[in-house]
């Protein structure tokens, strides 16, 4: 599996996950010597990390320490800000009834829960109003943005929806209500009726707002938050009071925008870095009662917005209370806090089974679409509020564009969700579809989308996006291949290192997190431990030792491999290091996705 190919890292040109090991920059082999000056070393490897994730050499400092002043633009750039400030400003000062209608996922939540505060700030209690994901679906409706018009809102701001809601805002209009929509969205040419919209996605937008596309909506809330509280200011607001502290937000923002996974380069690099910042103080109520639910100590890191608390948010949505999140993020109330976090940690518990039964049925389609450029896979009777993280470990597994539609046989339509690689738009897919009459409704971003469909029409929607995307799906495909930063060899593994890694962050899309290559090494131990999870421990030459886990791995190659072939063999293996801090001390430990013979 091994070759000798300069262009091969470690000589590696078909791992056991039939994928070959390239630098993703310059030639970063540390071998044994990573303990030589070791803060020039340091120096070095962070230099190497920020231009390979596309820096300028002269601009990696400002991008080692991303900060707010460096990155921010003028909200006043964006097409309809000043419009949709300038209204918020005037329904403060009026003190007039506004409601904030966010999504149901934690963009949505972390949305509507910065402007909410933000509004509380400037002396006006807005109310809020998050659809169930089951019985209303994504984005608003028509009846219930006239219903909140009929309970005295007399202007409603959507965040993280609303971009391609016409016979919603339609509706809303011809009620008399004025609604602002901040969003993230992709749009069509024809956008619906409002009294703004805010979005960088506009297809009318100018370069430098186009610019800031990656932003999630939570971000997006937060330029309209500067540009609404300089508007007041220019109107003597706060002759008389305090400007609300807009930095003490960015922990909302950080939130949002990795949980909605958010290209993180540019400013979206400012909001979590700084954010993290804000979260590490444990200042807001709601978030260190979620910190708590999570068993997190430390100051958390931008995987831990990731993978611990924006899943508890996301539970609330897909199977619980949809207003959970909302609530947790805005309460004041200690106890109430505390109450939301445990039951969304419970829900989350919930969501896990429910979504390992839709995983296993929607696996069992696969094998009838090895041929398709994109797995489509529809089940009835599958939990909606799942059906968005079974396609990501689809997607995963197969390497395709992956849709999973839960379809409801009394109603005679599915409810789709969707995740995409990298080189595929999706989202634009989804919105040609639908304009394609094959859809009765979606749309989404380049890496995931959303969509309601007759189930009718399945086959020919299946056979619409085989043939619109087999080409980018095939080109992204063939230059998939598994990129390094750094090799060294087991003593290389250190705390220290980890931290230097870090030091390159916040990680995430756009923005990948570092992989490192080690070995030659033996395997001293390999076992499976939960339900299908490989740990390993593996010694190299250098007489140092360290422990590796691969998650959901036991059915693969690489997996049976090292617990049934790897007796006298050396190997090669990759991924991503990490603190496993359970120990006395903290050591570093292998997040192991590849592995190749090395004799």
């Amino acid at each position: 599996m091994a070759s000798h190919s300069l262009s091969h890292v470690l000589g590696v040109s078909q791992s056991f996950a039939g994928r070959s090991w390239h630098w993703r920059g310059g030639n970063m082999d540390l071998g044994d010597d990573t303990n030589r000056d070791g803060a020039r070393l340091d120096d070095t490897i962070l230099s190497q990390l920020l231009m390979t994730r596309g820096v300028a050499e002269d601009e990696v400092q400002k991008h080692a320490k991303p900060t707010m002043r460096e990155f921010l633009p003028d909200p006043s750039e964006f097409r309809d800000m000043e419009r949709a400030a300038e209204r918020i400003a005037n329904a403060v000062i009026a003190q007039e009834t506004i409601t904030i209608y966010g999504d149901y996922d934690v963009d949505g939540a972390t949305s509507a829960a910065l402007l909410v505060e933000l509004l509380r700030g400037l002396g006006v209690e807005a109310g809020y109003y998050i659809p169930d994901r089951l019985l209303e679906g994504y984005g608003p409706t028509g009846e219930a943005l006239v219903k909140l018009a009929e309970d005295g809102s007399s202007l409603i701001v959507t965040v993280d929806c609303g971009a391609m809601a016409h016979e919603a805002l339609t509706m809303a209009r011809d009620a008399g209500v004025d609604v602002i929509v901040v969003d993230h969205h992709k749009c069509s040419a024809d956008l619906p009726p409002t009294a703004a919209l805010v979005n960088p996605n506009r297809l009318d937008e100018n370069d430098l707002a186009a610019s800031h596309g990656h932003l999630a909506a939570v971000g997006v809330a937060f330029l309209l938050g500067i540009a609404l509280v300089r508007n007041l200011r220019a109107k003597s607001y706060f002759a008389d009071r305090d400007e609300p502290d807009l930095m003490a937000l960015l922990d909302l923002v950080a939130l949002g925008t990795v949980a909605d996974v958010a290209a993180l380069h540019g400013l979206n690099r400012a909001f979590v870095s700084q954010g993290l910042k804000i979260l590490a103080r444990r200042e807001r109520i709601g978030m260190a009662a979620l910190m708590d639910a999570s068993r997190l100590k430390r100051a958390p890191i931008a995987s831990d917005l990731g993978f611990a608390l924006g899943p508890r948010i996301n539970a609330g949505g897909r199977i619980g209370e949809s207003t959970l999140g909302v609530r947790l993020l805005t309460t004041r109330d200690p106890d109430e806090a505390r109450d939301i976090a445990e039951k969304l940690s419970a829900l989350n518990e919930e969501r896990r089974a429910i979504e390992a039964e839709v995983q296993e049925a929607a696996e069992a389609q696969l094998d009838g679409q090895h041929n398709m450029a994109v797995q489509v896979v529809s089940g009835a009777g599958w939990h909606p509020g799942v059906i968005g993280i079974v396609a990501g470990r689809i997607k995963e597994k197969t390497g395709k564009p992956s849709i999973i539609i839960a379809l409801d046989e009394a109603e005679g339509v599915g409810k789709g969700s969707g995740r995409s690689i990298s080189g595929v738009d999706l989202g634009a897919a989804i919105i040609a579809a639908r304009e394609a009459d094959l859809l009765v409704a979606g749309g989404g971003h380049a890496m995931a989308a959303g969509m309601t469909i007759a189930n009718g029409k399945l086959a020919e929607f299946t056979e619409f996006l085989d043939t619109r995307l087999a080409r980018d799906v095939e080109r992204a495909q063939l230059s998939q291949s598994m990129q390094l930063d750094l090799s060294l060899s087991p003593g290389g593994l250190t705390p220290e290192l980890v931290n230097t890694l870090e030091a390159a962050g916040p990680y995430g899309v756009g923005w990948p997190a570092p992989r490192v290559a080690v070995g030659p090494v033996r395997i001293v131990k390999a076992d499976i431990v939960g339900k299908d999870h490989l740990r390993i421990i593996a010694s190299g030459g250098d007489g140092r030792s360290f422990k590796g886990i691969a998650f959901r791995a036991a059915e693969t190659e690489m997996a049976q491999t090292l617990l049934h072939r790897s007796k006298g063999r050396l190997f090669h293996l990759a991924g991503r290091v990490k603190i496993d801090d359970w120990g006395p001390r903290p050591a570093a430990e292998l997040h192991l996705e590849d592995a190749a013979f090395a004799d």
